[in-house]
């Protein structure tokens, strides 16, 4: 697809790139002439030098054939604008970022308004993972599917585990449970396991299956599955107040420190039922005199992923908190992975993810549509949830007779609300949508999972 992109800061950047990957022919624009050169010399794809909301700058990247504009710039009114013009210029398809609050509480009428494809915030979607996480402390990701029914939950399997040196295929038997493993990250390299792959201490394991069945699985694996008392919250930006409001109606206790006076006011009115407390939240002494050591979860949440790994570390030295660390840039990836700072999120991969789950069902023609997808494992592996919708050359065949591609996982069928593990002699039926985990991005449709 011919695909505009407008601004090419940390989520532009990344969606040009991954679409780039997936085929795609992308122009990016930008008032920054580097940041374009970055790009294009990187990778195949065009640049741009504007205001994206001009219609001659628009023009001039194609919008009168593109299938899809993008804007992703710092200004939810430009990116709104952006898309209003490329709708009526080239009747495209259109997704804007919005984070106001205010245009989030009209995003709806906004969205219907302009004829929008999309509205995607990244702050509001970080909260919303976040929130899923103190729900359940001990894991490190989770990512829900089939409407909330199915869970993906990634979890760090400790040394006095049951799990130690178990064969996978054992599992069912002693644990007497209906989960599936779908991936384990050991060290550098990600593996979707068989039967007789071996659970090793320290590896990082994503099960699957519904919400009730993977909470008995961890209750029986003698691991915390009630959500989080409290929470200390350092940095009062618009992702704390989103996260805030979450916990605060789930019943969980919220205390926000906060540099700014003026913000902690605006927070003050924002949120009565939170504590704010203004001061420095790289201060030790406050944080220990605010009760860190007390605190059953701990979120870092400043504008400075050094601050935010290092607020993390000093958390995990001082308390048994859980800890989510929010980061910008990846370029820490491989040094992040070894200080074991609990849960990392990346909001630019959260709203590429989403963005990218739009264009592959846009690009889909075929019966079997993405009904949902992830980026799991430092995006080294997805899960998809696809619908089917018309015959096609999986369904009616029990799975052992399908020629599967390796690298994939088939891990749930839902047959008329009855979710089950498949086994070899199940078989998907038109209606189902199953659930799939692979090291093989770029899936569109079901049929993909084939030889």
């Amino acid at each position: 697809m011919q695909i505009i992109v407008v601004g090419c800061g940390n989520v532009g950047s990344t969606l040009a790139e991954q679409l780039s990957s997936e085929g795609h022919n992308i122009t990016v624009i930008d008032v920054d002439n580097q940041k374009l050169q970055n790009l294009t010399n990187n990778y195949d794809i065009m640049g741009v030098i504007g205001n994206g909301a001009s219609f001659a700058v628009q023009k001039e990247a194609g919008v009168e054939n593109a299938h899809l504009l993008i804007a992703v710039t710092g200004s939810d009114e430009v990116n709104l604008l952006c898309c209003l013009i490329a709708k009526k210029a080239g009747d495209c398809h259109t997704i804007a970022r919005v984070r106001n609050p205010i245009y989030n509480m009209e995003i709806g009428y906004i969205k219907e308004e302009l004829g929008l494809s999309m509205v995607i915030n990244p702050e509001l979607t970080a909260a919303a993972e976040m929130g899923r996480l103190l729900k359940f402390p001990s894991a490190l990701a989770i990512d829900t599917f089939t409407k909330g029914r199915v869970e993906v939950v990634k979890y760090r399997v400790d040394e006095d585990s049951a799990l130690c040196d178990l064969p996978l295929k054992e599992i069912p038997g002693k644990l007497k449970s209906d989960v599936l493993i779908c991936s384990v990250v050991r060290g550098e390299e990600v593996h979707i396991p068989d039967g007789n792959f071996i659970i090793r201490a320290k590896d990082e394991i994503s099960i699957v299956g519904t919400t009730q069945k993977t909470t008995a699985f961890f209750k029986k694996l003698g691991v915390p599955v009630s959500r989080a008392k409290n929470v200390m919250i350092i940095g009062g930006g618009e992702m704390a107040f989103y996260l805030s409001k979450q916990l605060i109606s789930m019943g969980i206790q919220v205390k926000i420190i906060e540099k700014d006076k003026e913000r902690c006011d605006e927070l003050c009115e924002l949120l009565p039922q939170a504590m704010i407390i203004q001061g420095d939240g790289t201060d030790r002494n406050l944080l220990m005199e605010e009760g860190l050591p007390q605190m059953e979860a701990f979120v870092a949440l400043t504008n400075f992923d050094e601050e935010n790994i290092m607020l993390s570390l000093f958390a995990k030295s001082v308390s048994k908190a859980k800890l989510i660390t929010h980061v910008h840039r990846i370029s820490y990836d491989e040094i992040i992975d070894g200080l074991e700072i609990g849960s990392v999120i990346y909001p630019k991969y959260l709203t590429a993810a989403h963005i990218i789950k739009y264009v592959r069902a846009m690009d889909n023609s075929l019966g079997s549509n993405i009904e949902t997808l992830y980026r799991l494992n430092d995006n080294r592996t997805e899960a998809l949830e696809f619908s089917v919708k018309e015959d096609c050359p999986v369904v009616g065949i029990p799975l052992q007779d399908l020629q599967i591609k390796p690298g994939i996982l088939i891990c749930t069928i839902n047959h008329r609300g009855n979710i089950s593990i498949p086994g070899g002699q199940s078989i998907i039926q038109v209606g189902d949508t199953v659930i799939v985990v692979t090291t093989k991005t770029g899936l569109n449709d079901i049929r993909d999972i084939l030889k």
